[in-house]
């Protein structure tokens, strides 16, 4: 009778080492569950970091393009405001008869002075003239029609008249230039 009680004892021990079994893989399942839970939080930060360095590497390059825009455009508007005065004293020259030059030539000389400083300073900063003649191609990047007008001898979308000259600052259009434009039919 000795047999049924050695068998209980190995089944209690089986029973136990089983249990124990059960229990290391109950961990072990825990622990692959924490493990996968561990690295789907890894990626998660990682793609995050990623992204902030990308966002952070974006925000350098539109610095960085903001930055140069405003160093080339930003007297634009004081560029702008300037071609009135270039305007006006292009006007003031154009307007001087031979009998002044000859009476105010020292004052004469020194307008026609400034207007040379306008002109280079302009240049120091970018700005470029754009001066059409009369016969040349209208072109609508640069040129502004103020009127159509037929005149003989010439050919459709012909300048007849230059009204104003334009401006450029660096490759953006300041003014255009206000010209007449032929409508000739051929």
């Amino acid at each position: 009778m000795a047999e049924p009680k050695d068998n209980e004892f190995l089944d209690d021990i089986a029973d136990a080492e089983a249990e124990e079994f059960a229990a290391s893989l109950d961990e072990l399942e825990d622990e692959a569950v924490e493990l996968d839970e561990l690295r789907a939080e890894r990626d998660e930060l990682k793609d995050r970091w990623m992204r902030a360095l990308a966002d952070a590497e974006n925000a350098r390059k539109r610095g960085d393009k903001a930055r140069r825009e405003a160093e080339q455009y930003g007297g634009s508007k004081l560029a702008r405001d300037m071609l009135p005065v270039f305007d006006n004293m292009k006007r003031a020259i154009e307007a001087i008869t031979e009998e002044q030059k000859e009476a105010s030539a020292a004052l004469i000389e020194g307008i026609e002075l400034t207007m040379r400083e306008l002109l280079k300073t302009f240049a120091k900063h970018g700005i470029e003239l754009i001066s059409p003649e009369v016969g040349d191609k209208f072109d609508p990047n640069v040129h502004e029609a103020m009127f159509e007008a037929p005149v003989p001898g010439t050919k459709s979308g012909e300048i007849i008249q230059v009204s104003a000259q334009g401006f450029m600052l660096h490759d953006r259009l300041l003014r255009a230039a206000q010209v007449g434009v032929s409508s000739n039919p051929g």
